[in-house]
């Protein structure tokens, strides 16, 4: 089982879903969590769950797009907790399945906004620490949707096509500094979030089609952001791996 005994984590959007799967799996074996959400109540529990695995966990309560408020509390949750060796950008808003035609200025900018913005200066915060001790992980959560697009949700599908290219570029910038930038393309999953960009008859379908016979769970997703983020991958940087039951040997 891969280790992350002592390291010092922080996973954005991790009041549930994926998010909290990543916090507890990661808390299971050896890392420290900085849990951060929007919602009080759902990253409070996730910090319960962190703390049953006997680590530790310090909470960010803020909107990501709240820029200067956000970099000051990872700031802040880091001295608390001693560093972040390993950031994991995992804060997003679902596409609920929008045409091209109704996918508004304000949609599109909220999309942006948390996806990619979020991203974004979440990584300026940690990046010079992690600079001056030249070491650090750095996990992006795009999607099988950047890798063939999305009928229903073009947004999001370039979204999350952005996520993938700011982890290309940052392996590159951020290599001299021996910071691992690696990102997780989750295929299918049913979560909150997905249920409510797909109608049933749309999850049953795309199960029926699953090489693999199933959808990928969540938890592994988190074994793959797990992997990432220990001293297993010491040469692995630049990279997208997508978890995704075979979906992508028959399209989408």
């Amino acid at each position: 089982m891969t280790s992350l005994l002592g390291s010092k984590v922080l996973i954005t959007g991790s009041g549930g879903g994926l998010g909290r799967s990543h916090a507890v799996l990661m808390a299971e074996r050896g890392a420290d969590i900085v849990v951060h959400d929007i919602k009080r109540e759902g990253a409070a529990e996730t910090a319960e769950m962190v703390r049953a695995k006997g680590r530790r966990a310090e909470v960010i309560i803020c909107d990501v797009r709240h820029i200067a408020d956000f970099q000051r509390d990872i700031r802040e949750a880091s001295v608390r907790i001693g560093g972040i060796d390993v950031l994991v950008n995992n804060a997003g808003v679902g596409g609920k399945r929008r045409s091209i035609e109704e996918i508004d200025e304000a949609v599109f900018d909220e999309m942006f906004d948390i996806q990619v913005k979020g991203a974004f200066f979440a990584t300026q915060a940690v990046v010079p620490a992690m600079k001056e001790k030249r070491n650090g992980r750095i996990i992006n959560i795009s999607s099988i949707y950047a890798m063939g697009g999305n009928a229903n949700a073009s947004h999001y599908a370039a979204a999350k096509s952005a996520i993938s290219g700011l982890t290309k570029s940052w392996a590159r910038e951020l290599a001299p500094y021996n910071i691992k930038v690696n990102a997780v393309a989750p295929g299918f999953i049913v979560t909150e979030m997905t249920k409510g960009s797909n109608t049933p008859q749309n999850i049953a379908e795309r199960s029926a089609r699953m090489p693999l016979g199933r959808f990928v769970e969540p938890q592994e997703i988190s074994y793959a952001v797990a992997w990432l983020a220990s001293a297993e991958t010491a040469m692995i940087s630049g990279q997208v791996i997508s978890p995704n039951a075979g979906e992508t040997i028959v399209g989408y």
